[in-house]
């Protein structure tokens, strides 16, 4: 399942979302223009090597910012664009900035701890976009996503609840999670712990950002 919009309507600009789409593809096309030794030396400069991490606590930052490849950096911002803009909207784009840093910091903190001697560098903004996902589903479970659909040979478009496209993400987070933690090849692959940490980071921390009081109002009065 792809999500491409949401059915709830967004009431201003959301310049934050747009700034970290752009920054995140900026830098990934910087990655794309070094040669394969440089990129290393990039990735492993900048990303998040648990193992190393006590002495380059920068890197539970930037790691969020580098991506591995096309599909990774366009899956992300597409998660990003379908419920990063509600959310933005919701809080003010100062908090929003303040709220994405915070889940992507928990979501690599979780990563670290449960494999804390990995020696493979973990990158991506997936566990930032995931602690916006958790803040979506406290703060707008009844809203509808439009979501692209494979099933067997057919594709086709369906709106799904947002908490039910929200909690089935999670469950699936968890559950390979969990699966990962008993295989010989966790320091590789996904990153599912910073997944399921910057969701549940979202879901928490989404409750200490007050809303834009007439926004608020506005959307009550219509209800």
């Amino acid at each position: 399942m792809i999500p491409l919009r949401s059915t709830e309507r967004v009431h201003a600009a959301t310049p934050v979302v747009g700034i970290l789409i752009a920054l995140n593809l900026l830098i990934f096309l910087y990655q794309v223009s070094l040669d394969q030794f440089a990129l290393t030396q990039f990735v492993e400069r900048w990303g998040l090597i648990p193992d190393t991490v006590s002495g380059n606590l920068q890197t539970l930052l930037t790691s969020m910012f580098l991506h591995g490849g096309w599909l990774h950096v366009l899956g992300n911002m597409l998660f990003l664009w379908v419920f990063g803009r509600n959310v933005e909207d919701l809080i003010g784009s100062g908090r929003f900035l303040i709220f994405y840093l915070c889940c992507g910091l928990a979501a690599a903190i979780l990563q670290v701890v449960t494999n804390p001697y990995s020696h493979v560098p973990t990158i991506g903004a997936s566990g930032a976009i995931a602690g916006v996902m958790g803040a979506y589903l406290i703060k707008f479970p009844r809203a509808r996503i439009g979501t692209l659909v494979f099933i067997v040979v057919f594709v086709t478009t369906i709106e799904i609840p947002a908490w039910a496209m929200l909690i089935w993400w999670f469950v699936i987070q968890l559950f390979s999670g969990l699966g990962s933690l008993g295989t010989t090849n966790y320091s590789g692959g996904i990153a599912w712990f910073a997944h399921v940490g910057g969701f549940v980071a979202g879901m928490l921390l989404i409750r200490a950002f007050p809303v834009k009081r007439r926004q608020w109002r506005a959307w009550y009065e219509e209800e």
